[in-house]
């Protein structure tokens, strides 16, 4: 009975420790952002939740409704996220050609393995094919030498005549 008491209260207290946590983190970051705008790019950026505006100067809370900050609150030339070097049009483009080549290389690799292995399972059929019929060669080459032996110890006998059970053979 207590086995079954701790099953329910361990997912219970973890539930509730997920709810401090979240609500705790979620503790108007937006006030954070706007006390820094008499400061520099590098001052804003500690916080991961501020933008630096490069064109008006100013950290400012990065909008998590919308993906890309909007053209109004921001021109994405003059984003500056993460890092102060780094202009967020710059990075998307970055971000989006190196999504594209690792799909690209992705499909090419599918592709080229799943040929391979058709290949490959090409070849195999073709090398059982040539055992098989190796194996069936030798199997009637031993056939015709059972059979000539066999005759020829009818002749030396004298039963070269006809085989009573010839018909069930």
């Amino acid at each position: 009975m207590m086995d079954l008491r701790s099953l329910v209260c361990l997912p219970a207290v973890l539930l509730l420790f997920g709810l401090v946590t979240v609500f705790s983190q979620t503790a108007a970051p937006r006030t954070v952002c706007e006390t820094k705008n008499g400061t520099n790019c590098e001052e804003c950026l500690t916080n991961v939740t501020c933008l630096w505006c490069q064109k008006t100067k100013m950290c400012i809370t990065y909008p998590v409704n919308t993906i890309l900050p909007p053209h109004a609150l921001c021109p994405l030339n003059d984003a500056r996220w993460g890092r102060c070097w780094v202009n967020f049009q710059s990075l998307i483009i970055a971000m989006a050609v190196v999504g594209g080549v690792i799909i690209i290389a992705f499909l090419v690799c599918l592709f080229c393995c799943c040929k391979c292995e058709h290949m490959g399972s090409t070849r195999f059929d073709a090398k059982m094919e040539r055992r098989t019929n190796k194996m069936k060669g030798k199997q009637e080459e031993r056939k015709a030498e059972m059979k000539m032996r066999h005759e020829e110890i009818r002749s030396k006998y004298g039963l070269s005549g006809s085989n009573p059970y010839s018909k069930f053979s």
